[in-house]
């Protein structure tokens, strides 16, 4: 029997009409197919699974011109619109995010990015989570459903590098006791993440280079060429371009790398991000470490909402997970690492530590941004208790989102059950 006579080739421009049509050939056949041999059937199989790719680029890169298209109208949205805009257009982002300025607009860079295949090159300081910028490139993009590989090109020795990103035959080296794929072998029609790029040692510069020139690959010890089709995205934590006025890294392959670049702003310039990782990390902490959720005495909460985080994300989620821990019903400052805690007065431990009196602001504008939240806090607080703890009634009284309700309940700790009278928590079962 006849099936269709072409391939459909990946990536080819059509339409949806015309997806369609090849759909309905497909089913056709099926349906009026007697008998199928395996041969038949992997070539069936093999067209369909080429149309769902077609159908994903497609929608991929419809949302692509949504949000290109709507790139002027951002000069006329406030901060907070940005913010909504991105969530409304289902960016997918694993994570927390304020309305930074900067943070918002590598997110809105990422976005555009995601559906192309162009290099993306990602800098900021350690922590900052750049690794989730390029899972979010990732997952956004048209490779969704194709592997993500990662590599830390500081962790890899010298000699290594070559067998490590392109792979070594069998007997190519002492120890090369089988043929072995290397990371852009593996990352083939994915994404191949480059981790701290800028410690790549100049010989793996240019063998990196003509892979980005030529998308081939050679193993170790073999003769033989292999085509490789990965994106690529990079991160650094240093200055490339400062590196590459030195002499320490090849302007040539900066420039190959940076054809998208987005910097990440470190947390410190990040404070209105912080509420919410507070319970973001917290509500994690919780479930793996099967404990409530954590609780903070006023004057904790106070310290680490002004706290530096040299460390960034990274060390705000280790903080967390460490309080989340060590903390009995409510964490203070005596539960924090020696080398950032405070001093304390001689015997302030235990409950009469949570009875003093915060630190101080640091500036103006942390006063002005803690009394917003204190204020924040007591109108959801005095709300939910007049409408007995039901959030969906809450959100109607002001006019307010839901979700976003939600939100704001959890980046101050309020849970809508402790606010509930007898009856309402007899017929409700909404959670917080």
């Amino acid at each position: 029997m006849k099936i269709l006579d072409q391939d459909v080739e990946v990536g080819s421009a059509i339409s949806f009409g015309g997806l369609i049509e090849k759909i309905e050939i497909l089913r056709s056949t099926l349906r009026w197919a007697s008998k199928l041999d395996r041969s038949e059937i992997d070539k069936l199989l093999r067209q369909a699974n080429t149309l769902r790719d077609e159908v994903m680029q497609l929608s991929h890169k419809a949302r692509f011109v949504k949000a290109a298209t709507a790139e002027p109208a951002l000069e006329n949205l406030s901060i907070g619109a940005r913010r909504q805009a991105l969530l409304a257009r289902s960016f997918l982002f694993e994570g927390a995010f304020g309305d930074n300025p900067k943070l918002l607009e590598a997110l809105e860079i990422a976005e555009k990015a995601a559906p192309t295949d162009l290099p993306v090159l990602i800098d900021g300081e350690s922590g900052t989570g750049k690794e989730l910028m390029a899972k979010v490139i990732h997952a956004n993009g048209a490779r969704a459903d194709k592997p993500y590989i990662s590599v830390n090109c500081g962790a890899i020795p010298d000699n290594l590098l070559e067998s490590e990103l392109f792979g070594h035959k069998k007997g190519a080296f002492t120890g090369a006791v089988a043929d072995r794929k290397g990371k852009f072998e593996s990352a083939h029609r994915g994404t191949i993440f480059l981790d701290e790029i800028g410690e790549l040692p100049l010989a793996g510069q240019v063998k990196l280079l003509r892979v980005l020139e030529s998308h081939e690959i050679q193993r170790v010890g073999s003769d033989e060429t292999m085509v490789v089709d990965a994106r690529i995205v990079a991160a650094t934590n240093r200055n490339l371009r400062r590196l590459s006025e030195e002499g320490k890294f090849r302007e040539d392959l900066f420039y190959r790398l940076s054809v998208i670049h987005l910097t990440l702003p470190p947390l410190r310039q990040r404070k209105d991000e912080i509420p919410l990782l507070f319970a973001f990390f917290g509500d994690e902490a919780a479930e793996i470490l099967k404990k409530r959720p954590l609780k903070m005495s006023p004057r904790l909460r106070t310290f680490l909402l002004n706290y530096a985080y040299p460390g960034n994300i990274r060390e705000l989620r280790n903080i967390v997970y460490r309080l989340s821990c060590l903390s009995g019903e409510i964490a203070d400052l005596e539960h924090l690492p020696e080398d950032i805690r405070p001093g304390l007065p001689r015997g302030a431990t235990g409950s009469a530590a949570t009875e003093d009196v915060p630190d101080a602001p640091v500036s103006l504008g942390d006063a002005r941004r803690i009394a917003s939240d204190d204020a924040e806090r007591a109108f959801l607080e005095r709300g939910l208790t007049e409408v007995g703890g039901t959030v969906a009634e809450l959100a109607r009284r002001c006019d307010m989102n839901r979700s976003h309700l939600q939100m704001l309940l959890k980046k101050h700790g309020i849970h809508s059950k402790d606010f509930r009278t007898k009856g309402a928590s007899d017929g409700s079962q909404e959670t917080r």
